[in-house]
């Protein structure tokens, strides 16, 4: 059955505001040839996860490509920079809740190994630190989802993870 139109237009379905997962884009800048990734550990004042280790993270904004929230999140908050063109997708999590996402949370987790920038802590008051660190010694006080995230892609395991379904 055709849907409804005005003045030639398909009528557009109402929004789903109440019932949208929250989009989010973690980055995982690996160096290669020295075996180190880039990670963050959160701050006291952290909205959740403090002084947890967690990759560079954060939510689309209205109207983003979710490429492009990959690199705005990951300059933001690390002061690299890479190009969208050359993130691949590394990694899918479908969380059934989160902080700020009551009806659930998706994150697109892409890898990165060509960079530009050095590597500083550009919001202090949400990370205590930004740091490379050593592939092999990925530390164990990390947020659950990225840290599977991460370890599958070390591991080259499986490409999708699912948090708090039944």
């Amino acid at each position: 059955m055709a849907q409804p139109t005005t003045d030639d237009q398909p009528k557009a379905l109402k929004p789903a505001l109440d019932s949208m997962t929250l989009l989010v884009a973690a980055v995982i800048v690996h160096d290669k040839a020295a075996n180190r990734v880039v990670l963050l550990q959160r701050s006291d004042q952290a909205k959740f996860a403090q002084g947890m280790w967690d990759l560079p993270v954060g939510k689309s904004e209205h109207g983003e490509p979710i490429t492009e929230t990959a690199v705005r999140e990951l300059y933001e908050e690390t002061g690299l920079t890479v190009k969208p063109e050359s993130l691949k997708v590394a990694h899918i999590i479908h969380g059934a809740w989160g902080v700020e996402a009551p009806n659930g949370f998706l994150t697109v987790v892409f890898t990165a190994h060509e960079w530009t920038g050095e590597l500083e802590n550009r919001e202090p008051r949400k990370h205590a630190q930004v740091c490379w660190v050593d592939a092999d010694a990925i530390p164990e006080e990390f947020v659950d989802t990225t840290a599977s995230a991460l370890r599958c892609y070390l591991k080259q395991g499986r490409d999708v993870s699912l948090d708090g379904w039944r």
